[in-house]
């Protein structure tokens, strides 16, 4: 990588008119009024960047943030309406899917088609057309129209011809998404060829681990606006954060939809032995069942249980968070039981409380209820310790046996 810049964008700005007519008639209906009906998108709001010969940039942010605008304004397929983009060597791009081909066309002849927009000459073509066929892996439907070929058989060929039309800069716009793995590890082993040969590439991806593997910076976008441009992993980092915060005012706002009032009721065990005492004991090793009833004021959905058993201490032996379990409960209207099965449960003789929350999706806490279900564990008094288990003793692979089972 040196000094000089093969790609400067000055200050520019690019601007969208969004037709609001929902349908044909409104359409028919408003064509002479006036223009209350359009609304200027701004798409890119006065971005200014360089990209050095031989860096490697990414391009990254949510989607509507205006990476592919600005991509195809470095491409020369739009132009911006204010600033300027200069560029220096050829260029190839690989932007939307299939753009440069012609569907009516076999694929043989959108290698002509495509290469000659990317500035080869028909003997440059000739020389590289076996090379592009077999880089594409499609060579079975070269003579088939493009129109029936997939998406993935798509990309294959655009970006085939692209790296074999020599460019100085390449601009590649999330399509390696859409090829298979091993497609795209031949595209990524070319890319790093192509930046062993001092080319530069600017890459758009949703991938931040392809935009850290691949680049030198990256440059973050949001709602048209450049938020940051420096070294890749700081930029990602940034990055990261944006997508943090938004989180976090989406679980805001579905904060604000969730009821408020919800109530965890009676705490039901199941599988319990009433001794003559009255206390509840659990054998060692049976199954455990839990009922627990809740109320709510309004629908609840979206929610989560967490369970917790821990003894008279406060020392907590069994954990379990429904959202953890990635199960998605039943919605309840107003009043429901929930029942949780703990099948063969094997604790150490001792007495035992439940804790239980209500959560909703993001966590955040709805409903307690502590230290309810006491319950008593009995077992055969061999072990000791809160887990119970039947051990097995080896020496030099001779089992130890108790005395009425040696031999």
């Amino acid at each position: 990588m040196n000094d000089i810049n093969v790609i400067e964008v000055d200050n520019v700005s690019k601007h969208f008119v969004i037709n609001q007519d929902k349908s044909l008639k409104e359409r028919i209906v408003n064509a002479a009024r006036s223009r209350k009906h359009r609304a200027k998108y701004t798409a890119l709001d006065r971005i200014s960047l360089e990209v050095k010969a031989g860096e490697s940039l990414g391009l990254a942010g949510p989607n509507g943030s205006g990476k592919s605008t600005l991509l195809k304004l470095i491409g020369g397929i739009l132009a911006p309406d204010s600033g300027e983009v200069r560029v220096r060597g050829r260029l190839a791009a690989l932007l939307e899917l299939g753009a440069g081909f012609h569907p009516d066309l076999t694929g043989i002849e959108n290698i002509y088609l495509n290469a000659s927009i990317l500035g080869l000459s028909e003997e440059e073509i000739e020389n590289q057309l076996d090379s592009i066929i077999d880089f594409s892996g499609i060579s079975d439907f070269i003579g088939t129209q493009v129109k029936f070929y997939s998406s993935g058989m798509y990309v294959r060929l655009a970006f085939a011809v692209a790296v074999h039309s020599d460019p100085d800069i390449l601009l590649v716009d999330e399509v390696l998404a859409v090829g298979d793995e091993p497609f795209q590890r031949k595209c990524m082993n070319k890319i790093r060829e192509f930046q062993e040969e001092g080319r530069s590439i600017i890459l758009v991806s949703h991938s931040a681990d392809q935009i850290i593997d691949v680049c030198d910076r990256a440059a973050i976008l949001q709602k048209g606006k450049l938020v940051t441009l420096g070294p890749v992993r700081d930029s990602m980092s940034v990055l990261h954060r944006a997508y943090q915060q938004e989180r976090l005012k989406d679980a805001a706002r579905i904060e604000e939809s969730t009821p408020t009032s919800v109530e965890i009721g009676e705490v039901s065990p199941n599988g319990l032995q009433r001794l003559a005492n009255g206390q509840d004991v659990l054998i060692s090793g049976d199954d455990l069942t839990l009922d627990i009833e809740l109320s709510t004021e309004k629908p609840l959905k979206k929610y989560g249980i967490e369970l917790e058993i821990e003894n008279l201490a406060g020392v907590s032996l069994f954990g379990m968070d429904t959202r953890r379990l990635q199960l998605q409960m039943p919605d309840i209207d107003q009043t429901g039981t929930v029942r949780i099965t703990l099948p063969k449960l094997y604790l150490g003789e001792d007495t035992y409380v439940f804790n239980i929350k209500v959560v909703t999706e993001f966590g955040v806490p709805l409903a307690t209820k502590s230290n309810t279900g006491v319950f008593a564990v009995r077992s055969d008094g061999m072990t000791t310790g809160f887990i119970k288990t039947h051990p097995a003793v080896e020496v030099d692979g001779a089992a130890a046996l108790p005395p009425g089972e040696q031999s």
